[in-house]
């Protein structure tokens, strides 16, 4: 059970970040989102990941690795796009 909802909030927590992205993505706009929160969020989804890493829970590697993707795209069109 524990799994179960553990790969529930996993999904629902990586996935979480597609639609933004995906708006990013097509009107090239991203003015309204703050540089600084998505910096923090990258950085400790990274933190995460290597956690993972380090004890060995593919789980948790594998949902922050995603989500450390996705966040990075968007930090990277912040940038790109102001």
């Amino acid at each position: 059970m524990e799994n179960w909802i553990g790969s529930i909030a996993a999904a629902l927590t990586t996935a979480s970040f597609v639609p933004q992205a995906i708006k990013v993505i097509r009107d090239r706009k991203t003015q309204d989102l703050s540089l600084g929160m998505y910096v923090m969020f990258t950085l400790g989804v990274l933190l995460w990941f290597v956690f993972g890493l380090m004890i060995g829970s593919f789980p948790v590697y594998l949902a922050n690795g995603i989500t450390l993707a996705v966040s990075s795209a968007i930090l990277v069109m912040k940038i790109r796009f102001g």
